[in-house]
């Protein structure tokens, strides 16, 4: 749903949220994979300096990574349109249930979708009621980045700032497609900065990348975190990372 919808349209709203609550027990109850704890185990080391990303599961946390810059925000936060207050999404859970008693019949035979949310019955939705603001009874969304929002500045800036102060910028499981991404993969290119890119098939950025390596986080992520470790173990310095061309393909 793009932002302009969510916040032109009441009925819009409803259906964002109904298929939200029926959906949302699958994002909170989501587990780290091991891409994330590799990332999380690399921080730890001083290996690597932190992590952007445009996920909004907040798993890089859950993994242990302590420095995040969550570029598109995060579902667990629920933000009032009018005041700006923010309320756990939890929190907005159990309200969402209250307010309509009965519901969860129709929850529990929805099926799930990728983005936290469900498939639902257009009278599943049509009956249901979307709490207020507690502080002042205006509009809730998600504190995420919708379709036609813009990422605030203060954050981007945040991500620039990460990104100038890095030897090395890692992709990890992006395609990049989307700009709010890949304007870091074209400020590290302007600083003549090594580009590494992990992802199944090409991505936006493949002609800035010295590294091309087309595989799944979840395996090579772990297995590039054994690497950097044994050499950070046997101080290899600056020559952990290969100055070599591009290559796809390698595992």
């Amino acid at each position: 749903m793009s932002y302009r919808d969510f916040v032109q349209s009441a009925e819009n709203r409803r259906r964002y949220w109904a298929r939200s609550a029926a959906g949302w027990s699958r994002v909170r109850d989501a587990r780290p994979n091991a891409g994330h704890l590799a990332l999380a185990r690399l921080e730890t080391r001083g290996l690597i300096s932190g992590v952007i990303t445009q996920n909004v599961d907040r798993l890089h946390h859950a993994a242990g990574s302590r420095r995040v810059i969550e570029l598109h925000g995060a579902l667990a936060d629920v933000r009032c349109l009018d005041c700006g207050r923010t309320e756990a999404r939890n929190q907005l859970q159990h309200r969402m249930d209250q307010a309509n008693p009965g519901w969860a019949a129709a929850r529990s035979v929805a099926e799930a979708a990728p983005d936290g949310d469900a498939e639902l019955a257009a009278a599943a939705v049509s009956g249901f009621v979307v709490p207020a603001c507690l502080a002042c009874g205006g509009t809730l969304k998600p504190d995420v980045v919708f379709f036609g929002e813009n990422v605030p500045v203060p954050r981007v800036e945040a991500a620039m700032q990460m990104v100038d102060q890095a030897e090395v910028l890692l992709v990890a499981g992006s395609s990049l497609a989307v700009f709010s991404g890949f304007r870091f993969t074209q400020r590290a290119a302007g600083r003549g900065m090594p580009i590494a890119i992990i992802n199944q098939g090409k991505t936006r950025a493949d002609d800035m990348a010295r590294i091309l390596i087309d595989s799944r986080t979840g395996y090579a992520l772990p297995r590039l975190a054994d690497l950097l470790e044994t050499d950070w173990q046997h101080g290899a310095g600056d020559e952990t990372i290969p100055r070599k061309e591009p290559a796809r393909g390698q595992e």
